[in-house]
């Protein structure tokens, strides 16, 4: 039987998927990676994470087709190479290349968030859209664009990086040196970060009740508290899905992709979070939605995106 690897990176580990042709998963495998592990130990650890995952799903390595990768940083796909991971501190390395001698099989490389993008648009909840967006709330936001089928990463895997589009000039600096970036309002480490500061200016709010402490609250606090009626998170929310929403809008009247998908842990609010900022996008758009069709939904596959989307890079 033939078999294909999607591989997903992390900061903290690689997971492994194997799947047969007609992608059914055959099993799931993760591994511990780090920093500290250098360039070749990682390409090493990535190899015999895949070998274990063969074992464990009872398939000879010799099965093995292909292998397709999503990583973290910049990413040139052509070439096979990451062109940056600063976490990491790699530059320019044959990525591709490497693993492909190390498993004896092709291996395509995309950036991770636009693996996850692929995933969903072919297996999840993009799969009826020809084009879609993928935004994954988070520590930061996490972004893929796929346009006719395939991905847009930019000249030389460059673009598509959402989360530092800036939405308030001159606003809260950001890591990558700019200020006012779209992940610095619209994350879901902003979002906590916001809500700590209510509880801090508002003693009397749910938030403390629902939260315990500041360190207790996280990107569900501010929406339990507003579904009480408690004012100082009705606020939070409601900012929260201001700046969202003029991400979002910003992106539509770009590119103008059939959906807008969302995931993360604060997409589990369902439609808490969707009907008012579909509400919001809808008033911001060039184009309306009852002119060119728009939807705005939750993405299907939690963390397994990046692995479907990995085996989709060589099987889709």
């Amino acid at each position: 039987m033939s078999c294909f690897a999607g591989i997903d990176f992390g900061g903290m580990s690689v997971k492994v998927g194997l799947f047969d042709g007609q992608a059914r998963l055959l099993c799931k495998h993760t591994a511990a990676t780090s920093k500290e592990d250098g360039y070749a130990e990682t390409v090493k650890k990535t190899v015999q994470a895949v070998r274990d995952a063969c074992a464990k799903a009872q398939v000879s390595p010799v099965a093995l087709r292909a292998a397709g990768v999503g990583t973290p940083g910049v990413i040139d796909g052509a070439k096979g190479v990451v062109v940056r991971w600063s976490n990491y501190g790699w530059e320019d390395r044959p990525f591709a290349a490497d693993l492909a001698a190390g498993l004896g099989v092709p291996v395509e490389l995309a950036n991770d968030a636009n693996a996850a993008a692929l995933g969903e648009a072919r297996f999840g909840a993009g799969k009826k859209y020809n084009s879609s967006i993928l935004l994954t709330l988070g520590t930061g936001i996490g972004s893929g664009i796929i346009l006719d089928g395939e991905i847009f990463g930019g000249f030389g895997g460059g673009g598509g990086e959402a989360g530092h589009m800036v939405i308030e000039s001159g606003g809260i600096p950001c890591p990558c040196g700019r200020r006012g970036c779209f992940e610095q309002y619209a994350s879901a480490t902003a979002l906590v970060r916001d809500t700590k500061r209510a509880m801090f200016e508002h003693k009397n709010s749910a938030l403390w009740r629902i939260a315990g402490s500041p360190e207790g609250a996280d990107g569900r606090t501010a929406f339990l508290a507003a579904r009480e009626g408690d004012a100082a998170a009705r606020k939070v929310v409601d900012s929260f899905i201001r700046y969202l929403a003029d991400g979002i809008a910003n992106l539509v009247n770009l590119f103008r992709p059939e959906a807008v998908l969302l995931g993360g842990g604060i997409s589990n609010e369902g439609e808490a979070l969707l009907a008012p900022l579909r509400q919001r996008v809808g008033e911001r758009l060039y184009v309306d939605a009852a002119r060119i069709p728009f939807a705005l939904i939750r993405a299907a596959l939690g963390n397994d995106a990046g692995m479907y989307g990995a085996y989709a890079l060589v099987c889709g």
